[in-house]
């Protein structure tokens, strides 16, 4: 109480009249305008800027055809291999021989396309309706690849026609020649089952990968092509890979979904 009556009795004595109050301190006003620059600022972008996202999702690569799996007819020993992997095969193509009771019987390609994978070998014992080769649909080997998402169907709505994607691609180190640029062509409609993307890319392995955290929507992207570079596509670097990159690839999709302004979010 005593601090307090002497503080009062300076401030009362009549030399200390005329002097300015002041209220605050030269740092304080300048923390004070920079704090409402800030805030103006903020204000600014929220009503004029935008956000964009990304929506990650697994995916292959593949000529956009479809593939099939090539089953043996008949119940034998195979004794022959004809057709190699990753070459392309004519419809009607002979891909294996297989001794059977009544003879040798030859196992064809049922249509034209790119021979992804061969299970059986030679000596191996197949019964019929067994799986023996997948062949991708594809009529020339130079038919431009598509990259096909598998995104969860809870995302399929979100994400636009023509979005810009980028896609890691397994056998192309991301670190020395980028990722792979293309934009959503056509997003499907109905989920897809495990059966049904097993069928169409020829491997029920790969339907289980694809489908194991529920039905996912198909998306279907279009490659950038670029002519000059090896691969004859589009990287985020200047050339991309020194050769060319195989279909039934597996690749990794970010997909860049339509910018939205701040203030859509950050208020109810």
């Amino acid at each position: 109480m005593q601090f307090r009556q002497q503080a009062l009795s300076k401030l009362q004595s009549p030399e200390e009249i005329d002097l300015p109050v002041r209220f605050a301190r030269p740092q304080g006003l300048l923390v004070l305008i920079v704090t409402v620059l800030c805030v103006l600022a903020a204000a600014v972008w929220a009503v004029t800027g935008t956000v964009s996202s990304t929506l990650t999702a697994p995916g292959i690569l593949t000529h956009g055809q479809g593939s099939y799996v090539l089953q043996s007819p008949v119940a034998g020993q195979v004794t022959a291999v004809l057709a190699q992997e990753g070459r392309q095969v004519a419809a009607g193509a002979p891909v294996l021989k297989v001794r059977t009771a009544r003879g040798t019987a030859v196992v064809r390609a049922i249509a034209a396309g790119r021979l992804t994978s061969m299970v059986a070998t030679i000596g191996s014992v197949v019964t019929t309706g067994a799986d023996v080769a997948s062949v991708e649909r594809v009529a020339h080997a130079g038919d431009p690849l598509t990259a096909t998402l598998y995104v969860p169907a809870e995302n399929g709505a979100s994400v636009p026609v023509g979005a810009s994607v980028d896609l890691t691609v397994q056998s192309v180190p991301n670190q020395q020649y980028g990722v792979l640029r293309g934009r959503v062509k056509a997003v499907g409609r109905t989920a897809q089952t495990r059966q049904r993307i097993g069928a169409y890319l020829g491997n029920s392995q790969l339907g289980e990968q694809f489908s194991k955290t529920g039905p996912p929507v198909a998306v279907l992207v279009q490659l950038d092509r670029a002519p000059r570079n090896r691969s004859g596509y589009a990287w985020s670097t200047s050339d991309g890979p020194p050769y060319t990159v195989d279909s039934m690839t597996l690749a990794s999709g970010a997909v860049h979904l339509a910018a939205q302004h701040p203030i859509d979010w950050l208020l109810p």
